[in-house]
């Protein structure tokens, strides 16, 4: 039998991710990551980046591939999904829940690095005073701000799945127990 509020927390779950994913996604194709627009023009190849913009997309590619992997993994994990109904299978549907969660934090990890590394950049470029005051500085764009988002919604939803993972097994897993009675057998003389 299953736990309603697991399965609720799951769907949540899958929901959020799936917003996290989408979030994530959108950051990586909006050019706004700064708003001077020297900084936000669209590139032609990879190789004509900054290592470190073409790092951040690297990373940014990476999330978005982590997301949606731990998505499709996190579906047949789901309690109401009709298969794997042995303990063996429980086992396994559990196993593939903790992986999607960890594939899920590990994609919240690698959209908030780039993220949070261009806008410290960008931060520290802006309060430089070293640069002169007359050059326009770069501000953050407003991808930064949907990529910290992309980050937190994935990261709570790998906590989701972790905890629906946690709950689940301790409602669904059989644990038998087993006693055995010594018997005594008198004889009379």
């Amino acid at each position: 039998m299953t736990n309603p509020c697991t399965v609720a927390l799951e769907i949540l779950g899958m929901l959020i991710g799936m917003g996290g994913w989408f979030c994530s996604l959108a950051a990586t194709i909006m050019p706004q990551w700064l708003s001077l627009s020297t900084e936000c023009r669209p590139y032609d190849t990879t190789l004509g980046l900054d290592p470190t913009w073409t790092l951040a997309r690297v990373l940014m590619y990476l999330s978005d591939a982590t997301c949606l992997l731990g998505l499709l993994l996190a579906i047949p994990a789901m309690s109401w999904i009709n298969c794997c109904k042995s303990e063996e299978g429980r086992r396994t549907k559990r196993c593939l829940k903790i992986t999607a969660a960890v594939f899920l934090c590990i994609a919240g990890l690698l959209v908030l690095t780039p993220v949070s590394y261009v806008a410290h950049d960008a931060v520290m470029k802006f309060f430089d005073e070293t640069t002169p005051h007359v050059l326009s500085r770069s501000e953050i764009g407003y991808a930064l701000f949907v990529g910290w988002a992309a980050g937190i919604l994935d990261i709570v939803a790998a906590v989701m799945l972790l905890f629906t993972s946690c709950t689940d097994s301790r409602y669904s897993e059989t644990h038998l127990v087993s006693y055995h009675q010594k018997q005594e057998i008198r004889t009379v003389e």
